[in-house]
């Protein structure tokens, strides 16, 4: 059973995110509409000579020949009715395209976010225990170059050296071709492990490694060093001292009461994190070839194709919004008081 408090926390925050979300659409919407170029003229005038009533006919078929205020409406009423509309450059529905690109993204970020706090975690609580040590110096050094390189170019590195140099490792891709691998749920490892496929299992996990540490590295530092400060202040607490004084175990000191509490601002920063990954996808994903969401918004900004771009906006702003409603709900969890509103 969930508590009144805990029920009307969770309801309190879907409403407030409702606005945020319609804020974002309107926003997107309204930049769209103000950048310079016509989308159906771009894209018609790559296909060869075609002529003025053509494009005004694919203007009307999409909307595009109407007022602003109209075409919002439509947009928005499409969204409520889960029509994301049809792609100027592919001819076929967003909803269908991003569907099909969805499932790689969630599994590449999915796998660099599990990278990141298997590292991260005890990365920080070591670091806090041992304070001012040489793995402190060196956790330290490696946060600050963590959050310092660009994804891209940390991609760029790590093709040359591992793909390029030692061929270790793919440089592109989800999968290589002969693996023997039936895709049925979209989602590679997955499938693999349903279907029993050693081979084919390996082989994408050897894909996944690049592309998920050149994400991960300034997710797994941020969380680091917060770990580190937020348990710092946590060990130095009175209840902390108490439990030692009953003579509880330092282990469970540590990790039992002193790193539960520590990790209601990591629980936060890890929930944005995330959704900054999948923002922060599309030069990573372009780097790689790894067919996922963030190539198709990068492909869809290149040829203009306006509704794939107002799709794919719209699924990081929702992501972000669901990611801040678990984070909270998560924090409420940790904290209930915050749930009765004694500690917002």
């Amino acid at each position: 059973m969930i508590p009144c408090s805990m029920f009307a926390y969770i309801l309190r925050r879907l409403v407030q995110a409702v606005p945020v979300f319609l804020g974002v659409t309107f926003v997107v919407f309204l930049l769209l509409y103000l950048t310079p170029g016509d989308p159906v003229e771009l894209f018609m005038g790559r296909t060869g000579i075609v002529s003025w009533e053509e494009i005004e006919r694919i203007r009307h078929e999409f909307g595009l020949d109407r007022l602003f205020v109209e075409q919002y409406a439509r947009f928005l009423g499409g969204v409520l009715r889960g029509d994301l509309g049809q792609s100027i450059v592919h001819r076929r529905p967003v909803a269908e395209l991003i569907w099909e690109r969805i499932p790689a993204t969630i599994e590449l970020t999915m796998f660099a976010s599990v990278i990141a706090l298997l590292v991260a975690i005890p990365a920080g609580v070591i670091s806090a225990v041992r304070r001012y040590s040489l793995f402190d110096a060196a956790g330290t050094l490696f946060s600050l170059i963590g959050v310092s390189i660009p994804g891209f170019w940390l991609g760029l590195i790590l093709i040359i050296v591992f793909s390029v140099t030692l061929k270790a490792l793919p440089v592109a891709g989800r999968i290589t071709y002969g693996t023997g691998l039936e895709l049925r749920t979209g989602f590679l490892l997955l499938d693999a492990v349903l279907q029993g496929n050693g081979r084919a299992l390996g082989d994408v996990l050897r894909h996944l490694v690049l592309p998920a540490f050149a994400l991960s590295t300034g997710m797994m530092a941020m969380t680091m060093r917060l770990t580190r400060s937020s348990l710092l202040e946590t060990i130095h607490q009175d209840y902390v001292r108490t439990a030692r004084a009953k003579g509880v175990p330092e282990w469970w000191v540590i990790l039992g009461h002193g790193l539960r509490n520590a990790l209601l601002p990591v629980v936060t920063a890890v929930a944005l994190n995330l959704g900054a990954l999948l923002g922060g996808n599309m030069i990573v994903e372009t780097v790689f070839a790894w067919p996922g969401l963030g190539r198709l918004a990068v492909e869809a900004v290149n040829t203009r194709d306006y509704p794939v771009i107002q799709g794919c906006v719209l699924v990081y702003a929702l992501t972000y919004l669901l990611l801040n409603l678990a984070a909270d709900l998560s924090y409420a969890y940790l904290n209930p008081r915050i749930a009765a509103g004694r500690g917002e």
